[in-house]
Formats: structure tokens, sequence, C-alpha cells
């Protein structure tokens, strides 16, 4: 596989997890409602997530774009690192944003942070004895709540955060450049785009354990 198809695959598989993304948050906002409001919303929702075939079916799409995301990016990398001694000493810096030449570094952070969350909640949900709430849902709820009145975890997420919203004011941009969607008219505007959407989605899931750590 060449190294333009795994950038259109990276593409493909970025806008995907963009896409989730968006349900994820909007799944999520049911924490700021009152608590009691909050754990029964919350709780029919992930039993209605886990109990609905097309959600498993997507979700399985979710973890395969994750993988493919993941290698592709870091085979990617590599090549790059491996194919630029002649630039090791360069000015790149005048010419591009920071984080823009350290995509890798943030999804590497980025990574260690899905590992983090996939056990703090998803293990826990699919094969740990929680316990089941007054409507016989599992009680992720209170799990999360618990979760986020531990002080590190609290700066872990909201430190992933600020490396995701790098990630993705540079991703959703240059996934459009790589399809081809691009034109130089628009190209303030497609960044413009790139940068409100981060802010919204990395700003709300920060705000969550910010808001369960300070009021719970």
């Amino acid at each position: 596989m060449n190294t333009v198809t795994r950038k259109i695959i990276m593409c493909l598989t970025g806008l995907f997890l963009c896409f989730f993304l968006v349900i994820h948050f909007l799944g999520n906002l049911q924490l700021f409602l009152p608590p009691e409001t909050a754990q029964h919303n919350f709780n029919a929702y992930s039993h209605f997530l886990s109990g609905n075939i097309f959600i498993k079916i997507v979700s399985y799409g979710l973890y395969s774009c994750i993988i493919a995301h993941a290698v592709d990016a870091l085979f990617i990398t590599y090549q790059n690192r491996k194919s630029g001694g002649a630039y090791k000493a360069d000015r790149r810096g005048r010419a591009s944003k920071w984080y823009s030449r350290n995509m890798g570094i943030l999804g590497f952070v980025i990574l260690l942070f899905l590992v983090l969350h996939f056990q703090n909640f998803w293990y826990h949900y699919k094969f740990g004895a929680l316990q089941l709430d007054k409507d016989g849902n599992k009680d992720l709820y209170t799990l999360v709540i618990t979760a986020f009145q531990q002080w590190w975890i609290v700066i872990i997420y909201v430190v992933s955060m600020v490396a995701l919203f790098y990630h993705l004011a540079h991703g959703v941009h240059s996934a459009v450049r790589t399809l081809g969607i691009y034109h130089p008219r628009y190209v303030k505007w497609l960044q413009r785009a790139g940068v409100a959407y981060a802010i919204v989605i990395c700003g709300g899931f920060a705000l969550m354990p910010l808001y369960i750590y300070f009021t719970h």
C-alpha cells in the first residue's frame, strides 16, 4: 500500500471519527443535567447503545477506524521522518504551525488517552460488575461521577482534550485538502470551520469532568 492510499484511508477514518465525536458529545451532554435526571437519561442512553444491533455494527466500524487511523498515522510519520533527513534543520516553523508538524506526537497522546478512556468506562461497562440503577440499567453514570471526582483523572482528560483540539484543528482542514475538496477561495473558511469544530467538541468534553469535579 503506497503512502497516498494510506493518507486517503487516514483522512476517511479521521472524518468518520470526527462524526462519531459529535454523536458521543451530544449523548454526553446529559451529564450537565440535574443529577437524578442525568442518571436516568444517561444510563438509559447507554443501555440503548449497548443493546441496539445497528449501534453494535457501527461500534465495530469505530474500533476498526481507530486502529486503521493510528496504524496509517504511524507509518506516514515514520516515512516522513525517514525521508526528511535533509530537512531536519530547516525553518518550516515559519511556514506552518507547530501542531501541523507534530501531528504524530499529538496522535500518540490521544491514543494513550483512548486506552485510559476505554479502560475507565467501556471495559467496566462491558465486563465489569456494575450496579443497576432503579430502572434496571447498568449504572454507568455513577461510574463516571466517581471517576471524575479524582483530580488526576480530570487533569489527564483536560490535557488530552487540548491535544485533541490541536489535532482536530489541523486534521479536519488537512483531510479536506487530501480528498481534493478544496479551493483557494475557501481556504480560510475551511480553517475556521475546523477550528470552530475543535473548540466546540474539545471544549465541551473538557468541561464535563471539570463540571462534575467541582459540582459533585
